[in-house]
């Protein structure tokens, strides 16, 4: 069984890093920073970077928000070991897995995108050019390319403050590692949360028992 779900986990893990990389670099290659592309008047493919967290969030500098990512993901795939070697359920472990796909997805963008692309700004990016890419190791920007505008309209003037100022709701920009990385934590806060709060507390007892040992 432990065998069936490790396979099902490195599964979810290899298509979602496949899409996520796939899909971004089909958008560095083919748009400049800022094109979109209509699908739906709700849902466009909008084309922007961000040197931050999910959905653009920027709290900490570059370089420490990679390393911080690189040890996040090393705990979680810690962890994915482990609850698979004991035989957690599926649900639970994919949940863990989305959450790992995601994480590595965007840690690929920091430490490579900066040295294997020149910049999108006013022009089509090119893969490995001649001239070295726009940035060192670990300083590569995320490519966000997700944008539904699910409401796009003018606020009444009778509102305060914020009257006859436009309006737009879902703004955020985002990839599909970071949908795996939502998806993943709103599945496990709904569905197991208690199991995860169990999990990690079991994992903070062993830790403490070797430490006294």
């Amino acid at each position: 069984m432990n065998s069936v779900k490790s396979w099902g986990a490195v599964s979810i893990i290899i298509l979602l890093l496949l899409l996520d990389q796939a899909l971004k670099i089909w958008i560095k290659t083919h748009l400049q920073l800022h094109d979109s592309i209509e699908i739906t008047p709700w849902f466009y493919i909008y084309f922007t970077e961000n040197p931050g967290m999910a959905f653009g969030i920027e709290i900490i500098g570059k370089l420490y928000l990679t390393l911080f990512r690189i040890v996040a993901v090393v705990f979680i795939a810690y962890y994915l070991h482990k609850i698979i070697k004991e035989n957690y359920t599926f649900r639970y472990i994919a949940c863990i897995a989305l959450i790992f796909t995601g994480a590595v997805g965007n840690i690929i963008d920091s430490v490579f995108y900066g040295v294997l692309f020149d910049h999108s700004a006013g022009q089509v990016a090119t893969l490995m050019p001649e001239g070295g890419g726009y940035a060192g190791w670990l300083h590569g920007k995320v490519v966000d390319m997700f944008y539904f505008p699910l409401i796009d309209t003018v606020l009444p003037e009778w509102i305060p403050i914020w009257g006859g100022q436009d309006f737009i709701f879902f703004r955020p920009i985002f990839n599909l590692a970071d949908s795996a990385i939502c998806v993943g934590v709103f599945i496990l806060f709904i569905f197991y949360r208690h199991t995860l709060s169990k999990s990690l507390s079991k994992e903070k007892g062993e830790n403490n028992a070797s430490k006294a040992v």
